[in-house]
């Protein structure tokens, strides 16, 4: 890992008027140029880690660090860090020049290179031409990316979004998260993005922090996040998911719904309990006699791209199924899965627990692919003899 730009060491967060714990010994390490995302409902301390960051907050204990640098007691506009509120925090009586030169007017910058800086953040963010525009009469995307020009005209180190995107509307906010990205990705920038939406975080990050309670449950990129959640919350914070109690029998096989199954997980002891998740996406439907598991359907509804489809099993487990195929409210129908569908959770596991699991395994699976391949080299030279 590069040296980090951001790091956390053990911060936490108390409220005192109300003796509330909101951060719980927080460590993470962030790295230049990336856009890492802060998830979680609302109450789960992602905006309060951005506060702290940003110097809006005190940590309670825990060190703060910029460039390796404490920075707990430097004050907010000594920090090279710029923010962008959910508000936008936009000066009314300005119109988006005067609003985008403002930090640059502070700093006692040159009329000229403010002119000529401007101009390039407006081109940035699609706004050339409009320098002159009342913010008043700016739609909420155009006032967003005023927003936007106005935190990267300084070239701050690193961008702190606090759930920026929550007032557009679906498609406008389905825009922007392509132009956040590809200005994040263009100016190499760390941007540091907090939302409770999980399609946001997914779309737009190189790395999530999945918060609940004040403390990380899991991090780590998209696909793994959603491939291989750590526990039944980010299963079902994250996405749509099938979860049920099983019995993990030995390394690639599985107990649930009174069947064994092939899986790919491994490493835990045997007949341990675990939780079992197949997301709906990855259920096929067949004929009944097809299938691995055999479900009536009770409802379902049309999504757009696909029908989302309810159904219980014989033990009275229900099923969510997204499909393309259109079924039959009340028919019997078969589900099919493949062993690389079906995930499996420890109880209670933590994300350190976790990691080391995954890491020790793949280990021993490298081992194994090793031996295999000497094997195979060996019978190879044999048969050229």
């Amino acid at each position: 890992m590069k040296k980090p730009i951001i790091e956390f060491k053990n911060v936490s967060k108390v409220f005192e008027d109300s003796n509330t714990k909101v951060l719980k010994d927080i460590n993470f390490e962030l790295e230049e140029g990336k856009f890492y995302t802060l998830l979680g409902a609302s109450g789960s301390g992602k905006s309060t880690i951005l506060n702290i960051i940003a110097g809006l907050l005190d940590a309670t204990t825990g060190d703060i660090l910029l460039d390796g640098v404490r920075i707990n007691d430097i004050p907010t506009n000594k920090r090279d860090v710029h923010t962008v509120f959910q508000s936008y925090a936009l000066f009314p009586h300005m119109n988006v020049f005067e609003n985008v030169a403002f930090p640059l007017r502070l700093r006692k910058i040159d009329k000229k290179e403010i002119e000529q800086r401007v101009a390039e953040v407006l081109k940035m963010v699609q706004l050339e031409g409009y320098e002159k525009r009342s913010i008043r009469k700016l739609s909420g995307g155009q006032r967003q990316r005023v927003a936007i020009a106005r935190a990267i005209i300084n070239q701050p180190r690193v961008v702190l979004l606090d759930e920026p995107l929550s007032a557009l509307d679906l498609k406008l906010r389905t825009d922007m998260q392509y132009e956040l990205r590809e200005l994040q990705q263009r100016l190499g920038i760390t941007f540091v993005f907090v939302t409770h939406d999980q399609e946001e975080a997914l779309a737009m990050s190189d790395w999530i922090f999945v918060m609940n309670d004040g403390e990380i449950v899991q991090s780590g990129t998209p696909v793994d996040i959603y491939d291989e959640p750590i526990n039944h919350f980010v299963a079902t914070f994250i996405g749509e998911s099938n979860i049920l109690p099983g019995t993990m029998i030995e390394d690639y096989l599985v107990e649930f719904n009174g069947k064994r199954f092939e899986a790919v997980d491994g490493g835990m002891k045997p007949n341990e309990p675990v939780e079992v998740v197949i997301r709906p996406e990855d259920l096929r439907i067949t004929l009944p006699e097809e299938g691995k598991l055999q479900v009536k359907v009770d409802t379902q509804l049309f999504r757009g791209v696909h029908y989302e489809i309810i159904a219980y099993d014989e033990l009275g487990n229900e099923w969510m199924i997204h499909s393309t195929r259109k079924a039959i409210v009340g028919e019997e129908i078969g589900l099919y899965f493949e062993p690389e569908d079906i995930h499996i959770m420890r109880l209670n596991e933590t994300e350190e627990e976790f990691d080391a699991r995954i890491e020790e395994y793949v280990e021993i699976e490298e081992q194994e692919a090793g031996l295999i391949n000497a094997i195979e080299e060996e019978r190879d030279e044999e048969n050229n003899l």
